[in-house]
């Protein structure tokens, strides 16, 4: 099951949370991954951790949002079967007091980011008339959120390439979906908690964990489990389509 073989793939933002969890399952499977990420140290241990047995992982310090490092990188690789657009920033605020800045970094990363992946690996993949595309959006593409105003537009945009993607490339046999998750258990949310909440961890934990109907947050490498499925060659008849992985969280959370 899960054809993957020595297809070539790119994962941004691949050596930490979702990211990292994508690059580890996509080598264990035979993929030579080349993972971006602008955090150098994080690559280092990204492959201290591959190396007891994977020689198919490539890292590349890399600034998604700068066009001219993003086309340096990918002129160093010579095909692209799978382009999975991962990195992102979040963003905690609303509409009146998210600053200019702040506003503008998120969709510098978020969005921009994804642009230039796509601008610099669908030529190659139109040119072997064959590729595979998954962007990492969010449920915060399809509800409200309350104060994530910033990210939840950003990730809405990600929604709408993801289609319009889709349509534009299908004449080239390259496929384009998206996986929408809920509350990810990464670093990110224990920072934020710890931040946020001293003294109160473990409260604020089981608060955020509950707000997924099943009653957990989702894991990294279930995120990666339904990437590698959607890159797979069983999964060649699908494209155009956003995979909410929320534990019931969008349909069920009335």
């Amino acid at each position: 099951m899960f054809s993957i073989g020595e297809k070539r793939v790119i994962v941004t933002g691949g050596a930490s949370g979702i990211g990292k969890a994508i690059s580890l399952l996509f080598s264990k499977h035979g993929a030579n991954v080349h993972v971006i990420d602008y955090n150098e140290r994080a690559l280092n241990g990204l492959l201290a951790e591959s190396s007891s047995y994977s020689a198919n992982l490539f890292v590349h310090p890399c600034d998604v949002s700068n066009q001219k490092s993003v086309m340096e990188v990918l002129n160093s690789i010579d095909k692209v079967d799978v382009l999975i657009n991962n990195a992102g920033v979040a963003h905690i605020g609303n509409a009146h007091n998210t600053i200019e800045k702040d506003f503008n970094q998120v969709f510098n990363i978020n969005v921009n980011g994804v642009y230039n992946l796509l601008y610099a690996c669908l030529p190659k993949m139109m040119e072997q008339e064959n590729g595979c595309i998954i962007n990492i959006c969010s449920i915060a593409a399809l509800v409200g959120i309350e104060d994530r105003f910033a990210y939840s537009a950003s990730k809405g945009a990600i929604a709408a390439m993801t289609l319009s993607v889709a349509k534009d490339y299908i004449k080239y046999n390259i496929r384009c979906n998206s996986i929408s998750p809920a509350r990810v258990h990464t670093p990110f949310v224990d920072g934020y908690i710890s931040k946020n909440y001293p003294g109160r961890e473990k409260e604020m934990f089981d608060k955020l964990s509950k707000s997924q109907p099943l009653g957990r947050m989702v894991h990294p490498y279930e995120v990666a489990s339904l990437a590698l499925y959607l890159a797979s060659d069983e999964a060649r008849f699908i494209s155009g389509n956003d995979y909410p992985l929320d534990g019931g969280f969008v349909k069920l959370n009335n």
